[in-house]
């Protein structure tokens, strides 16, 4: 039997790209003769039936803009199994065959329970942080790296006027990879991360006289979100050394802006390779992108997967910071 409707939604954190993707699953489900359901407002949205249809027009010109024209929210209620029943009830009532869930590990959670509860999902990830286990790459996150490390180099040129030591806190609550990415990208001298647990004050203050006593002017040092307690750091390092020390936290900066041609690459394919699935009869899915492929897991199977930070990445960002 052919699927004959589907819903989207987004939700969670919005990322670059989510837009691109959303006019993918649209324009592929219509090349199918699929109607498409736009859910408005994540799980939050489906709960209260926020639901409108979409058409190609209603995806035209969007592929540009950062955020989500189906907007996003967090929504704790979801988690209990009450509100789920209630979430495929409702898929259920406006006859969805499928849905498409674009966001991160919580929003594939969601997703897990719907699929345990009959709901046909396929999850495509869409996150800046870069921290689903099951792919190499999550929509979002190269736009994020890029506005961060452009912030950054504005940044330096003022710390190195002022011979200053600049502390700049980047997204990421319990992944570190925009960090990572942006201090090797801009030169840090320092990159404090939430999955280190062996570097400390002292060592931080150290490396910055070292690299002062070798002739270096102004210092940079790049901290993820989860991290934390970056002005109590900049206090620390002005008193100890006298070097004037600045804090920017980047903060939501970093979600926003036209998307680049890599995150609306893999949006626009990844939305394609989902569609594939559902009309395929494939569901409880994730769409993944590994060793330069589009490949599919097991909703169960794909959240149980964990990432680890590149040892290579975190061994070259300590070989360069040394001036």
């Amino acid at each position: 039997m052919s699927i004959k409707k589907i819903g989207v939604l987004t939700s969670g954190g919005d990322a670059p790209g989510m837009n691109a993707a959303i006019r993918s699953v649209v324009r592929t489900a219509i090349s199918h003769n699929i109607e498409v359901l736009g859910i408005k407002n994540g799980y939050k949205g489906l709960l209260a039936g926020d639901i409108v249809q979409l058409k190609s027009r209603d995806v035209s010109d969007i592929i540009h803009r950062g955020g989500t024209i189906l907007q996003t929210a967090r929504c704790k209620e979801f988690m209990k199994a009450e509100y789920q029943e209630r979430g495929a009830d409702m898929c259920r009532v406006f006859g969805m065959e499928g849905l498409v869930v674009i966001g991160g590990d919580g929003s594939f959670q969601g997703a897990e329970k719907l699929a345990n509860l009959g709901i046909n999902t396929v999850g495509i990830p869409g996150t800046i942080d870069l921290d689903i286990g099951c792919t190499e790459y999550t929509i979002g996150f190269d736009t994020a790296v890029n506005t961060a490390m452009d912030a950054i180099n504005r940044i330096l040129d003022t710390s190195s006027s002022h011979s200053r030591c600049s502390i700049v806190e980047v997204m990421g609550r319990n992944a570190g990879y925009i960090a990572l990415w942006c201090a090797i990208d801009t030169g840090s001298e320092i990159v404090i991360l939430p999955e280190m647990h062996d570097i400390t004050d002292d060592d931080i203050i150290k490396n910055i006289v070292e690299n002062r006593n070798r002739g270096k002017k102004h210092f940079l040092i790049v901290v993820a979100e989860g991290v934390g307690a970056s002005d109590a750091l900049a206090h620390k390092v002005e008193h100890i050394t006298g070097i004037e020390s600045r804090v920017t936290v980047l903060g939501h900066l970093q979600r926003g802006g036209s998307p680049s041609a890599l995150d609306r690459m893999h949006a626009s394919l990844m939305g394609v390779h989902a569609v594939d699935l559902l009309v395929e009869g494939k569901a409880k899915r994730v769409v993944s992108y590994v060793k330069g492929e589009y490949v599919d897991y097991d909703i169960n199977e794909a959240l149980k997967m964990k990432k680890e930070l590149s040892q290579e990445m975190l061994r070259a960002s300590k070989i360069l910071s040394v001036k």
